[in-house]
């Protein structure tokens, strides 16, 4: 006769992975750094993010389009007159690492904006590629929450 145990403690032991998945997700720990923004502050920061994302996809579509007035205009809205539009209260709570890494990424929307007028537009999506690593190395040691 076959035992039924058999074939059920794998069955089980299947089902507690799965159902653990979810658990172990929960339970990780976000190691990113809170920039302790107040609500509003969060509010504008989140809607700076936002825009830095539009510019992105405004330059990759302009790229796509090659339409190069789309490009400037994108990178435009994202490089410093974004960078100095900060409230002076968020301004206050980035730390020298956050900045080191914020100011040169609007810097490299205005350069954007200058290359977009002549470069090739392999090198203006691979300018963009480097662009969106910094936001990804903020994202990935910044949170606000």
């Amino acid at each position: 006769m076959i035992s039924l145990s058999r074939f059920l403690a794998p069955g089980l032991v299947a089902l507690m992975v799965v159902f653990s998945l979810p658990l172990q997700a929960a339970e990780q720990i976000d190691l990113r750094k809170s920039l302790g923004l107040t609500p509003a502050e969060k509010a504008e920061f989140l809607a700076e993010m936002q825009q830095m994302l539009g510019s992105i996809q405004g330059v990759i579509q302009g790229i796509a389009l090659d339409d190069r007035d789309m490009i400037i205009k994108a990178a435009r809205y994202s490089g410093n007159r974004m960078a100095r539009a900060t409230p002076d209260s968020v301004r206050a709570k980035l730390d020298d690492e956050f900045k080191s890494i914020g100011g040169p990424t609007h810097l490299m929307f205005e350069e954007l904006v200058i290359r977009a007028e002549t470069d090739p537009k392999e090198d203006l999506l691979q300018f963009t590629a480097n662009i969106m690593n910094n936001c990804m190395t903020c994202h990935a040691k910044y949170k606000v929450d």
